[in-house]
């Protein structure tokens, strides 16, 4: 179970990698993927909404999570794809109400569909499971004030442990620095700042350059 911080201790930040893990599941048709979704691992929910985050990637996507690219180049359903790219996993507070969202998404289209799209035998849609695996770094944070120097020297790996999976990971949705400064009464403001970043609809090089420009203004660091 992961380390919640929640007092002024030190933060030991942490890097991380994720594991793609093949759980032998496919779906070559709309039908299919709503049945795997029902009971599929936690993990490959996450792995196919955030996993994108830390992939290598030498192009723009079109649409930020597996499951809406998938509508659209494997089923070429275009509608539904649209519907499913724009759901924001940062906005449930759990896996499990984020699988709600998604087979209610399915049925929907199931219901409005005369003809269940299939894909190719060649393009079925394969579930995978993640898996986060974390190095030790040597930063520690051990003031409020040192998150503006220290912030745009972590890597992407860093920033993605302690502001995206720790909200998906942690009881109450807290992203790491918030359970951190939450053992500091005067960084009440910042925690409200860092509460309206959104870390989905972006990059996690973007990303960290909104927590650096909060932690440098707010610091004043500018």
């Amino acid at each position: 179970m992961r380390a919640v911080h929640t007092g002024p201790a030190p933060l030991a930040v942490k890097d991380c990698t994720l594991i793609a893990i093949a759980t032998g599941r496919r779906a070559q048709n709309l039908r299919e993927l709503r049945d795997h979704v029902l009971d599929v691992h936690p993990g490959s929910i996450y792995y196919h909404f955030w996993g994108g985050l830390l992939r290598s990637r030498f192009d723009q996507p079109e649409y930020n999570n597996d499951f809406a690219a998938w509508a659209r180049n494997g089923l070429h359903d275009k509608r539904l794809a649209e519907r499913l790219g724009v759901i924001n996993p940062a906005a449930y507070c759990n896996l499990e109400m984020l699988r709600q969202e998604l087979i209610e998404v399915i049925e929907e289209r199931l219901d409005e569909t005369e003809f269940i799209p299939w894909s190719k035998a060649d393009q079925q849609f394969q579930f995978i499971r993640a898996q986060i695996i974390l190095f030790d770094t040597p930063w520690r944070i051990r003031a409020p004030e040192e998150l503006a120097e220290i912030t745009p020297k972590l890597s992407v790996g860093s920033i993605f442990y302690h502001f995206i999976d720790a909200r998906c990971c942690t009881p109450g949705g807290l992203d790491d620095f918030r359970a951190w400064l939450s053992g500091f009464p005067e960084c009440r403001d910042l925690c409200a700042k860092l509460a309206a970043v959104d870390p989905y609809f972006t990059t996690l090089t973007e990303l960290r350059q909104q927590l650096t420009s909060i932690f440098c203004t707010y610091f004043g660091r500018g």
